[in-house]
């Protein structure tokens, strides 16, 4: 099975950013930096999901992210299928957080059940097709809207990019680098919308 290990986010300050995703979130296992001035602008395609067991641990990683430099896109808050909010970590990053619980059960917490990486693709079914050719799994499909796979310890999910932006609260235009690489030993192959498996 092809699973994600890690991914590399490409920032023009490694320590700055190596302090936010450790410190701020947790994720220095997950998430590595490593300096980078490719040209970006807009979305640059992809969202960091953080999912939570509960709002109030939602809220307490939203708190940290804000706390250490993030900039909010869209405050927490309850919807139809639970609790969270969009942030936008200093490096570009989008960063969403979300719990299936509109109500809290214990203590908060900065625990976080599952990372999942948000693809945006320009069709959901070719990248597909694409991915399951390279050994990846596919643990949930919705036609050409939605696709999960088993991918180990950070979920890969391929979303439209137009809804992927407009959960994430922002516009889908975007040029230049996606800013983001990825671990595994899938790889070294580029995917049809342009991210970098190494």
């Amino acid at each position: 099975m092809t699973t994600v290990e890690y991914i590399t986010l490409e920032v023009a300050d490694p320590t700055t950013a190596d302090r936010f995703y450790t410190e701020a979130l947790g994720l220095g296992k997950q998430v590595r930096t490593r300096a980078s001035e490719a040209p970006t602008t807009g979305f640059r395609g992809y969202t960091l999901s953080l999912i939570v067991s509960q709002p109030a641990n939602a809220d307490a990683l939203i708190g940290a992210a804000v706390d250490a430099g993030a900039t909010v896109l869209k405050p927490a808050a309850k919807s139809l299928w639970g609790y969270g909010g969009v942030v936008q970590a200093p490096d570009g990053t989008i960063v969403t957080v979300a719990s299936s619980s509109k109500k809290d059960t214990g203590p908060a917490a900065k625990q976080i059940d599952d990372l999942v990486l948000q693809l945006g693709c320009a069709d959901v079914a070719a990248s597909k097709k694409f991915y399951v050719e390279r050994g990846l799994t596919v643990a949930k499909s919705f036609g050409s809207k939605y696709v999960e796979f088993d991918s180990g310890a950070i979920k890969l999910t391929l979303n439209k990019r137009r809804s992927l932006a407009k959960t994430a609260g922002i516009p889908e235009e975007g040029t230049g680098s996606h800013r983001i690489a990825f671990g595994s030993e899938a790889g070294p192959f580029t995917d049809p919308d342009g991210f970098v498996w190494g």
